[in-house]
């Protein structure tokens, strides 16, 4: 047996504490430095060094082009907000009234520039062009250069991808042809002739390589609402390709979400997909799960929350929970039990925050081991607009948590915090005087 140093064992702990943060797949994201859902929808992840950047469309104000939005994290679940790569400006192809979608970040080594690649189109999607931008930073700002339609074809859902021997691709959808995949320029910055076309109607594209089979993912043309997506195998990006075959559990509609992205993870990958909201695309979440590869299979099982550990690259199932009920903790100010049909034990906790400054206090939070993990807010929000809660853990520095609307069933929003082993206290209150969201429970990490 080999006996560890006091720092090897204090480094493993450190190890096992951090790989203890989840994903939710589906619930509110908050970015850690605006306190508002994440705004990076139809985007995709790009890794450098040991930090996660993640790039996608800002739809705070509905379907007209804001911004292209770029994260960071280096573990793949609490994320800083870093800036707009490109924003509106007053007139041309990221003018008001345009349509900027699926952008998609690659690195070129041969310029060392960044190379963006998105969806340009006007609003009654009448123009189908695919736009390219460069930057010198995965997040800083990008120099917009111009849009065309690719070898003269339509080119709506895109994506990107680089091979092993750093050819660029553009994956694009030709709504009159198919789907294609086209060869970039040794630049990435144009696109100089088709590799391959399939004549089936499949949208959202997204390709990853593993063991030298690629792998193609896209969606059924549906509109907003979500279906049963699928994949396509080849070992050579020429072809001939497989016949398109789902991925998920046949008739879950991927979980209600549409393919973005496959970001390569371990020995396998993780599933990047959107579940959009098409009345207020504001309010879209983001499903992530771990997708497994074998061979020339893909398959995806749903999860309520899972563990990515990035310095392993191991995807586990998430930890058990205790629940705490939002009426039975101490409510004072405002704060007081509302009935909820939808609810666990059809009630919850209202007027959170407010004009008469409702609090709501779990006195009684356990946790087995100090961690820094993930809670799960159960709640509802029947506004139109992001609710926002002040939520701070044993007496500690407070963070802003969003919680977009939601007044069905209960949804959840995540709140990553520091617990000590033991006995925990978690304090909810509202933020300048405006309304919380109604707690439904709190979903806590046994360990």
């Amino acid at each position: 047996m080999v006996a560890l140093s006091k720092f090897a064992i204090l480094g493993l702990l450190g190890s096992l504490v951090h790989a203890t943060l989840q994903v939710v797949p589906g619930g509110t994201w908050t970015a850690t430095n605006t306190g508002r859902h994440v705004q990076a929808h139809g985007g995709g992840v790009l890794k450098v060094d040991s930090t996660y950047y993640w790039v996608g469309e800002d739809k705070t104000n509905g379907s007209a082009f804001q911004n292209i939005n770029c994260y960071s994290s280096s573990n793949l679940v609490e994320w800083k907000y870093e800036g707009a790569l490109l924003s509106r400006t007053s007139s041309g192809d990221l003018g008001p009234d345009r349509v900027i979608e699926r952008p998609k970040v690659v690195y070129n080594k041969a310029t060392k520039k960044y190379v963006l690649w998105m969806h340009i189109d006007s609003s009654n999607y009448g123009e189908a062009k695919a736009g390219v931008a460069t930057g010198d930073t995965p997040c800083g700002k990008f120099e917009y250069k111009s849009s065309v339609q690719p070898l003269g074809f339509e080119s709506r859902d895109q994506g990107v991808f680089v091979d092993d021997d750093n050819k660029g691709y553009l994956l694009t959808e030709d709504r009159k042809n198919g789907l294609r995949i086209d060869l970039l320029s040794d630049d990435y910055l144009t696109v100089n002739s088709s590799t391959y076309l399939w004549a089936d109607s499949i949208e959202a594209p997204a390709m990853i390589k593993k063991n030298g089979v690629y792998f193609m993912f896209g969606s059924k043309l549906t509109g907003w609402d979500p279906n049963d997506n699928v994949y396509s195998t080849a070992t050579k990006i020429s072809g001939p390709w497989s016949a398109w075959k789902s991925f998920a559990d046949s008739g879950s509609k991927t979980y209600t979400s549409q393919t973005n992205f496959i970001l390569p993870f371990g020995d396998g990958a993780v599933y990047m997909g959107d579940r959009w909201v098409s009345s207020n695309l504001m309010r879209s979440t983001y499903v992530w799960l771990p997708l497994t590869l074998s061979g020339t299979t893909a398959s995806m099982k749903n999860a309520v929350n899972w563990v990515p550990d990035v310095s392993s690259g191991s995807m586990t199932s998430g930890p058990g929970e205790n629940i705490y009920e939002g009426e039975s903790a101490t409510l004072s100010g405002g704060a007081k039990s509302i009935s909820c049909s939808t609810c666990s034990g059809s009630n919850a906790a209202g007027y959170i925050g407010g004009t008469d400054a409702g609090v709501l206090t779990f006195s009684s939070v356990q946790s087995n081991v100090a961690a820094r993990t993930t809670i799960r807010i159960k709640y509802l929000n029947g506004d139109s607009s992001q609710r926002f809660a002040s939520v701070s853990v044993n007496g500690g520095t407070a963070q802003t948590i969003a919680f977009v609307p939601a007044s069905g069933d209960p949804n959840s929003s995540s709140l990553n915090v520091d617990l000590k082993a033991g006995v925990n206290t978690v304090k909810i209150s509202g933020v300048n005087g405006g309304w919380g969201p109604d707690i439904d429970r709190l979903m806590v990490p046994v360990s």
